[in-house]
């Protein structure tokens, strides 16, 4: 049964206004996707990551992009969050060397095959903005 609990309008809207900073139209898309399923969730997703943690002051969104790419890519199993958060870092003034940086990083951490796995994700990202250019 879901809560269908009222939205906290200050958060969400909070939440909104960063998704849209971040993220743009991608992130609109992943909550437009989950209206049918779980609309709660979609609204969880509003409401924690990005009017909640997000929205802190301990850090400016280019770091947070960058943590949330290596995490992800770290994960080796968030494919599409990864790719999500590849153009939101690129939105946010993350430059694609730093980018393959952060990536190649998780090597150590993660291994070789989520690194590659983020590589690809990174690739394909880039050439999809090449190609719309």
């Amino acid at each position: 049964m879901p809560l269908n609990t009222a939205p906290t309008p200050s958060r969400y809207q909070q939440g909104l206004a960063r998704l849209r900073e971040i993220d743009g139209e991608a992130g609109e898309r992943v909550v437009d996707s989950l209206a049918d399923i779980a609309p709660d969730f979609a609204r969880y997703l509003i409401e924690f990551p990005f009017g909640d943690i997000y929205s802190r002051p301990g850090l400016d969104l280019r770091s947070r992009e960058i943590a949330v790419i290596a995490a992800l890519t770290a994960m080796g199993n968030a494919a599409p969050q990864l790719k999500v958060h590849l153009q939101a870092a690129l939105n946010v003034g993350v430059s694609r060397p730093e980018i393959v940086e952060v990536i190649m990083q998780m090597a150590v951490y993660a291994g070789f095959p989520a690194a590659l796995n983020g590589l690809s994700a990174a690739r394909e990202v880039f050439a999809g903005i090449d190609a719309a250019a």
